[in-house]
């Protein structure tokens, strides 16, 4: 992703100074222009903003730690993966520098880093964002999302989640048929050329939005209850036809127990107050 990023700067034929763990990973981008810094402080120091991508918090303070010069000044933008008090802790951290700090996240792959596709997240110091976005904007789309410099890392959190939870629901739905010797192509038309932008379509669970921050769940069309009913039936097929069953189970005990807290008259969205009130 470091890579990624960097070839978008070059790309749009930015000044770029570089430093990697591993030296040799920058070969290439020195042969197309960039410049190599021996040290993490040679590197802060040669520009007013510092782009920094790696693979947690504690390697970003474990790398900057020993390095930095509190005069240097500036600016890290950190597109770190992690979470949201590791980013306060980072943005404490860094102001102890003397560097303003902006958390970030980037939501595409690195081959779509710098292309119209591309979309980034950050939050921090609104301050901090405005003096650099015609920069970042090299990258893709930056969306600022708050001046709690949590917000990003949390909203990365969160769109994974979906992404996850969306391809496990299609490879578990895909082993059940599976069991039956249907393949995942033919299950594939019916599931996703028509089950999905049917009856799970973005715009359908849009709609549901207002009703979620209103908590209004209305039960007319379906409730929680006849809802845990279908699960007990997905749970039970994944035994009978020996497909993993945690996955389902896990999705019946969430039922369960938004049924035990009241809201079994509801439908299942209500299951969002289950989620919001664990704490």
């Amino acid at each position: 992703m470091g890579i990624a990023l960097a070839d978008a700067s070059l790309a749009r034929g930015q000044a770029l100074t570089v430093w990697n763990r591993t030296p040799e990973k920058a070969d290439d981008l020195v042969a197309r222009g960039a410049r190599r810094a021996r040290t993490v402080a040679e590197a802060v120091a040669a520009s007013r903003t510092t782009i920094v991508c790696l693979d947690s918090y504690e390697t970003l303070q474990r790398v900057f730690g020993p390095e930095i010069d509190a005069d240097a000044g500036g600016a890290v933008i950190n597109l770190t993966s992690g979470t949201p008090n590791e980013a306060r802790a980072a943005e404490a951290w860094f102001a102890e520098q003397g560097l303003d700090y902006l958390d970030g996240a980037i939501m595409v792959p690195p081959p779509a880093v710098g292309t119209p596709e591309a979309v980034l997240l950050y939050s921090g110091a609104r301050d901090v964002f405005d003096r650099h976005v015609a920069a970042l904007a090299s990258f893709g789309d930056s969306r600022y999302l708050g001046e709690d410099v949590g917000l990003a890392v949390l909203h990365n959190s969160a769109l994974l989640e979906m992404m996850y939870a969306t391809i496990n629901g299609w490879l578990h739905a895909t082993a059940l048929l599976d069991s039956a010797n249907v393949s995942a192509q033919t299950f594939s038309e019916l599931a996703l050329g028509w089950f999905m932008p049917a009856v799970v379509d973005p715009a359908s669970l849009a709609e549901q939005a207002p009703a979620l921050d209103d908590a209004e769940y209305p039960g007319g069309l379906g409730t929680l209850a006849m809802n845990l009913n279908a699960l007990e039936h997905i749970v039970r097929t994944s035994e009978e036809q020996g497909v993993y069953p945690d996955q389902p189970r896990t999705l019946k005990r969430i039922a369960e127990q938004a049924v035990a807290a009241g809201y079994g008259a509801q439908n299942y969205f209500a299951v969002y107050e289950l989620f919001k009130n664990t704490r």
